[in-house]
C-alpha cells in the first residue's frame, strides 16, 4: 500500500475520505490510533502534539492532516509519476 491512514472509529471526516478515495479506487492501510500507542504517538509528532485525524502517511516518508480526496489523489499522482519517471520518445 502506498498510503496509511491514521484514524478513530468515531472520526466522521476519516469515514468520509475513505469512502471517497475507495470510490476512484484508492487502496490504503489504516490504524486506529486509539488502539494502536505508536501510532497515535506518530500522529501527534507530526502535528504539533494533537492527535488530529485523518492523517495520511505516503510511501515517500511525507505526510498530510485531513486532506480532501483531490489533494490525495494529487499526491499519489505525483508519487506514480516519480516511481516511473516518462521514458524518452524516439
Amino acid at each position: 500500500m502506498s498510503v496509511t491512514m491514521y484514524t478513530t472509529q468515531w472520526c466522521g471526516f476519516c469515514k468520509r475520505l475513505k469512502a471517497q478515495l475507495a470510490r476512484v479506487g484508492v487502496e490504503m492501510a489504516e490504524i486506529d490510533i486509539e488502539r494502536d500507542e505508536a501510532a497515535a504517538q506518530f500522529v501527534e509528532s507530526v502535528n504539533g502534539g494533537n492527535q488530529t485525524v485523518p492523517t495520511l502517511l505516503f510511501a515517500d516518508g511525507t505526510t498530510m492532516c485531513n486532506p480532501s480526496a483531490a489533494q490525495v489523489q494529487a499526491k499519489l499522482a505525483k508519487l506514480d509519476s516519480a516511481a516511473s519517471p516518462e521514458q524518452a520518445v524516439s
